[in-house]
């Protein structure tokens, strides 16, 4: 049985957000992230199809998505109980199997059982049983989110030692044995594995979207620093040097991109937030780039980016509000990828 992993460029049929709760984790700053939500929202519906899990007032959203220029015909809602927003690690990873599409369903735990997920760890199956899936969905007894592993389509995985070696997550399983794992779940003939790229403020234990992107085979984005005094410099500099000794599958060295650490964010408690511009979702006609009010490093950023993505738009988000739980853009959205 041949497995494929599609890399996120490949052709996609949707995308999955799970919709903020006024009671959850944004309480404070519901009416922010909310506004985020629906601007995000309405650009992914300007080129495709887009599933929000929501809650029980999805006539009201629909309403507002509608009012803000969102396309009615590419909006679908359902009603799903949720803890938090993060659809990147409770969404669905599809792969295809002989050239059927599959929609793997790990165990999300809250990152190592950092928060509350229960009803996140559900979603997947609770949007199948509404027949919102077009295929199959296979549920996994093992600990693994969609922002702990970038795929070039082709056979090769990259990913973070903290991470998915966390103890959190699989305790009972080694390096080998997770790779073992990895290879026969997504198909993959590599695994690239990082060891540095910790941003302050983190709590996924160094998800590979935070630090490290595929833009096409050849090609990795990543979060640098050039500033000495900056507290991100030594570990960056490290992770610059990590992904300058990775080789391609022929053997070349990668193309790399480096994107500006934006101004440093502080919450309300002067803690740090992991801002960064690696955490960009690629779409069928566009990509969408976190951007946070920083009139130097965001247009860098976007400038950046655009020559990785020549046929598509490159379009900034405003994701401040994101940030503030500890998250950007790339961490509430889920593609879910057309049938080859």
């Amino acid at each position: 049985m041949s497995v494929v992993l599609p890399a996120e460029w490949a052709p996609q049929s949707a995308v999955q957000l799970t919709w903020p709760r006024p009671d959850g984790d944004f309480a404070k700053s519901f009416d922010a992230v909310e506004q985020t939500f629906v601007t995000l929202a309405t650009a992914i519906t300007r080129f495709q199809k887009l599933i929000i899990a929501c809650g029980s007032d999805r006539e009201a959203l629909r309403a507002r998505l509608l009012a803000a220029g969102a396309r009615d015909d590419r909006l679908h809602l359902f009603t799903v109980a949720a803890n938090d927003v993060w659809a990147r690690d409770h969404g669905p990873i599809t792969v295809f199997r002989d050239g059927h599409p599959v929609h793997l369903d790990f165990i999300f735990n809250g990152w190592g059982g950092k928060f509350e997920a229960g009803l996140d760890n559900t979603i997947t199956r609770a949007l199948d049983a509404q027949q919102v899936w077009d295929a199959p969905v296979d549920s996994l007894d093992f600990v693994l989110e969609g922002g702990g592993i970038e795929s070039d389509g082709l056979g090769t995985l990259l990913t973070t030692e903290r991470c998915l070696l966390a103890k959190t997550r699989n305790p009972a399983f080694d390096k080998p044995q997770i790779e073992a794992r990895l290879k026969t779940w997504f198909g993959v003939n590599r695994v690239l594995w990082l060891k540095h790229g910790d941003l302050i403020g983190d709590d996924t234990d160094g998800h590979i979207d935070t630090i490290a992107r595929f833009c096409d085979a050849n090609t990795i984005a990543y979060q640098a620093c050039d500033d000495a005094n900056d507290a991100h410099y030594e570990d960056l500099r490290a992770l610059e040097a990590e992904l300058q000794a990775l080789r391609t599958a022929s053997g070349a060295p990668y193309k790399l991109v480096a994107l500006p650490l934006p101004t440093a964010i502080f919450d309300e408690d002067d803690r740090r937030l992991p801002a960064g511009y690696p955490n960009f979702l690629i779409l069928n006609d566009a990509v969408l780039v976190p951007t946070y009010g920083d009139a130097i490093n965001d247009p860098i950023a976007l400038g950046r980016l655009q020559p990785c993505f020549p046929d598509r738009e490159v379009i900034g988000i405003d994701c401040r509000a994101l940030i503030a739980q500890y998250g950007s853009l790339h961490c509430v959205t889920m593609q879910i990828p057309s049938a080859p």
